[in-house]
């Protein structure tokens, strides 16, 4: 709660920062698309509520989740300590081959850091995940952080072509032919 994960997605979507930012009730959706050489990469964004009553409603967003942000705020040491139950949470209950990126929010706020860089380094190193600061208030690697969940996502998650031979009878008299021309 408070990390700042709806101005992160909101700055990445429509480039927008509220300095007074209601809280997440439940959760919000959000979408955007992202054109790399490799792949085009459709995000669907669940901002999942950071408030401890609507944690149980988390794991219905994530378990099919391809990737997932793990949040917090350089300058308070709590966030911190919540955002390592919850690397240790989707290790247990989500996606074996899930995308996770810790993120140092709010790093605008250097002057109040109470997490030094390298504490994050160090857990996401710990946990096969990247490590990124970012600042939603100045837009401080915003798009750097979506761009590289792109990258590992169209590397990890690419569909393999499937080929259909359309001249195989074979096919045809089995009635699994799955494409028609008309």
């Amino acid at each position: 709660m408070g990390t700042g994960k709806t101005s992160l997605v909101l700055r990445f979507v429509k480039g927008q920062f509220f300095d007074h930012q209601e809280p997440t009730v439940g959760a919000a959706f959000f979408t955007q698309i992202l054109s790399l050489t490799e792949a085009t990469v459709k995000f669907d964004i669940w901002d999942t509520a950071g408030q401890e009553r609507y944690h149980s409603l988390a794991p219905m967003y994530y378990r099919g989740a391809a990737a997932a942000i793990i949040a917090y705020d350089i300058s308070c040491k709590d966030t911190f300590r919540r955002a390592k139950k919850w690397v240790q949470e989707l290790h247990m209950q989500g996606n074996p081959n899930l995308v996770m990126a810790l993120v140092a929010n709010k790093c605008d706020l250097n002057s109040e850091r109470e997490v030094q860089n390298e504490e994050g380094q160090q857990v996401a190193q710990e946990n096969g995940m990247f490590f990124i600061e970012t600042s939603a208030k100045t837009s401080f690697n915003i798009n750097e952080l979506f761009y590289e969940i792109a990258k590992r996502l169209s590397r990890t998650h690419i569909p393999k072509p499937t080929a259909l031979n359309l001249n195989d009878e074979k096919q045809s008299r089995t009635g699994k032919l799955l494409c028609c021309s008309g």
